[in-house]
């Protein structure tokens, strides 16, 4: 009998081997990177807010958007995994949803775990208390922040009770922002109803050092600081804890 040299198909269950190629291609396609995170390799989960936040009301297609219920999951599972000990939230957005930003905003600042913020490109409207919510807060020096009054858009029913909601939510959002960083609330309200700085509207469009000459933001720094300064902050939590262990109740 003479040995066939055709190659083998794959018989039952079998399949053929996948191309590594393929497989890299369909991960940049489906999450814009090569590698899937690997909770395992590293103690700090990165958490990145980008585009539009997306609240109750789906966006477009054609928007980019960060979804509040893709985000909270992932706030609550860095908060009781064990082996994670700190998280990065790396901000560009052109803000988005009030009280989604201001549910994520909460969130972070409620965490038990250490926390940085990092500006990048630009950290607008709802993105400014997403970006003072964490335990400490870098901007990057050519980024800015877009400080400006709650708005509407849409139908207006009853324009004396939406005027009354919007104040209102307004007040949460000042609220927020002057308890999670060093403004005080006149100057941050000087800053929101400022006329002149952005071209026929109201409000402020504040650049990297001035975010941190106002007290709004920590520091001026790049992605090396903001690790550098989590990694102390984690080593901190550490000691505290071994501190706290030896002592007898």
């Amino acid at each position: 009998m003479t040995e066939s040299n055709q190659p083998q198909q794959p018989q039952g269950d079998e399949k053929p081997a996948l191309d590594p190629k393929s497989s890299i291609v369909n991960k940049i396609q489906e999450l814009g990177q090569t590698n899937v995170p690997d909770m395992d390799a590293s103690n700090i989960h990165c958490m990145t807010i980008v585009g539009q936040i997306e609240g109750h009301m789906q966006l477009p297609p054609q928007n980019k958007t960060t979804k509040y219920e893709h985000i909270i999951p992932q706030l609550v599972a860095t908060e009781q995994n064990s082996k994670i000990e700190g998280m990065l939230v790396i901000l560009n957005t052109v803000g988005g949803d009030v009280e989604a930003g201001l549910a994520i905003s909460e969130m972070i600042a409620s965490m038990s775990k250490p926390t940085v913020t990092l500006v990048l490109g630009g950290g607008h409207s709802i993105g400014v208390p997403i970006a003072t919510a964490s335990n400490y807060s870098f901007i990057a020096e050519t980024a800015t922040m877009t400080i400006h009054p709650v708005r509407l858009t849409g139908l207006v029913i009853g324009v004396p009770q939406t005027f009354e909601y919007l104040d209102k939510m307004q007040e949460r959002v000042i609220r927020f922002v002057t308890k999670h960083s060093s403004i005080d609330e006149e100057k941050f309200k000087e800053l929101m109803f400022s006329k002149g700085n952005l071209t026929r509207d109201i409000g402020t469009n504040v650049i990297g050092t001035d975010a941190v000459e106002y007290g709004i933001i920590n520091e001026v720094g790049g992605l090396s600081h903001a690790l550098m300064k989590l990694n102390a902050l984690i080593e901190e939590r550490r000691a505290e804890h071994a501190g706290g262990g030896d002592i007898v109740q």
